[in-house]
């Protein structure tokens, strides 16, 4: 498993479609997931450190695992089947739920825990990107942005 970092949501035109874009922790791979626009939402919020008036269903969760006394050790991304990404949430006591990857982001980051994906998954879905400190970069993140603005879901599809 390779950690991940939560670079942020994106907005997929010509549709409108929500992205979360995740990079890998001392890597050179970028994990783009299609998600729904509450959970991007959700996701912005909490990068942000916006606290709404009333806990959405996200800071719910979060406060109901702190009253019971569990706490979130890990999200894990393991795979994606029929363009459709698949996730657990990692509980104290070894206790692992099924989630969907972008409800596992959002809780993950009211909580603090660490996201990570399969090395097959990075594999499979993950975009290579040059060396952070290269001179190449710039061009890199350019051609990443088109990328981002060309790519369809069913890009992925295996």
């Amino acid at each position: 498993m390779r950690e991940l970092d939560v670079v942020g949501v994106r907005v997929e035109m010509p549709s409108n479609q929500p992205i979360v874009l995740l990079r890998e922790v001392g890597g050179d791979r970028f994990l783009p997931i299609w998600i729904g626009a509450v959970e991007a939402t959700a996701i912005a919020f909490a990068q942000q450190g916006v606290v709404p008036p009333r806990p959405m269903t996200h800071d719910l969760f979060k406060d109901v695992l702190d009253a019971v006394g569990v706490t979130l050790e890990q999200v894990r991304i393991t795979e994606v089947r029929d363009n459709t990404y698949y996730a657990e949430l990692v509980l104290s006591g070894g206790l692992e739920v099924s989630s969907r990857p972008s409800d596992s982001i959002a809780l993950a980051l009211r909580t603090g825990s660490p996201i990570y994906a399969s090395e097959p998954l990075l594999d499979e879905a993950g975009v290579l990107m040059a060396d952070p400190d290269s001179e190449e970069q710039e061009d890199e993140v350019a051609r990443f942005r088109q990328f981002l603005d060309e790519v369809t879901p069913e890009d992925f599809s295996g």
